[in-house]
């Protein structure tokens, strides 16, 4: 099973992701890498945000989606598409396939974020609710697939949304080439994937550092065992790292690269979604905010090096912000 994903990560390269590069500069504007001065003093590093929250659906999963369309032909389309989502992966898919005027079709599970299910609506998408999280949304897609003949984007095995997401990796070292660490959320894996691909082709020498829920260590789990673990159950306030497995396509780029990843509790979730407020101004969902608590919590590793964040997204529920800032 992971040789087919072993040979189709080579699809994931260098020249690749300048092609999407090309492709995701016509629809979006850079994202900002800051830095930040408190949030320096705080990690005792030179700390520096990459702010993907600021894209259009307030997330980096538009770039993937922008060029998996690109590169798509109108027959396969023809049908429409379907995707499985707790937020972003859905919100990137429907406003994307507004420019390429596919329709799109989207399950989420039940409790999902009412906030993300009207505006994944109001960009012309249909949301089905189905199962009790993201793992039966997916399973519920492959049944809808062999009955009504959608397209189905599994987000993380596509390696031209790969190429798409790497976008970020290439300006974070355009903008900072001497960046020593990237610590970035993993959820399915695809966007730390997609940067540890970039950041090996161009510095082999960068740190990268994933971040999960210490509830979901799906990757962290697999990477320990040498193979991917399915968890019982994802129950986290970071909800898009709600994952009870890691994508094959993802875990077989992360697994022999990547440096460490940091577990942290809820209390520390919810800690860097304030960290993000106070220090950057900037509204992060759980997930987005990860990176952030992560760096904080091995700071001692941190020391006088340049450590680039991902805030991956900003699409937090309110009732999150509200216990946060409570």
């Amino acid at each position: 099973m992971l040789k087919k994903y072993e040979a189709l990560s080579a699809q994931i390269n260098l020249t690749r992701t300048f092609m999407a590069k090309s492709v995701v500069e016509k629809y979006l504007h850079r994202t900002n890498l800051t830095y930040y001065s408190e949030l320096s003093r705080l990690i005792g590093c030179e700390a520096f945000v990459k702010h993907e929250n600021h894209n259009p659906t307030g997330s980096f999963k538009i770039r993937g989606a922008l060029n998996f369309f690109h590169h798509m032909s109108r027959e396969e389309l023809e049908t429409g598409i379907l995707v499985a989502t707790r937020g972003n992966h859905g919100l990137a898919m429907a406003w994307a396939g507004q420019w390429f005027h596919v329709p799109c079709t989207v399950v989420v599970p039940e409790g999902n974020n009412p906030e993300i299910n009207r505006t994944i609506e109001s960009y012309g998408a249909e949301v089905i609710v189905h199962g009790e999280d993201f793992y039966d949304a997916q399973s519920y897609c492959e049944e809808l697939v062999d009955s009504a003949g959608y397209y189905y984007v599994q987000q993380g095995n596509e390696p031209e949304i790969l190429n798409g997401l790497a976008t970020m990796g290439l300006e974070i070292l355009e903008d900072l080439p001497e960046v020593d660490t990237i610590i970035c959320p993993i959820g399915g894996g695809a966007g730390c994937a997609s940067i540890l691909k970039t950041a090996r082709a161009i510095r082999p020498d960068i740190e990268i550092i994933g971040v999960e829920p210490q509830n979901v260590p799906s990757f962290y789990n697999s990477w320990k065992k040498g193979e991917i673990v399915t968890l019982d159950e994802a129950h986290t306030i970071a909800d898009g790292l709600a994952a009870r497995s890691v994508f094959h396509l993802p875990y077989v780029i992360l697994r022999d690269g990547i440096r460490d990843v940091v577990l942290l509790s809820e209390d520390e979730i919810m800690e860097g979604i304030r960290m993000a407020l106070t220090t950057t101004h900037n509204l992060a969902e759980a997930a987005g905010a990860v990176s952030l608590m992560a760096a904080y919590k091995i700071k001692d590793r941190l020391t006088g090096k340049k450590v680039v964040m991902i805030m991956s997204g900003g699409n937090i529920n309110m009732e999150t912000l509200k216990v946060a800032v409570g």
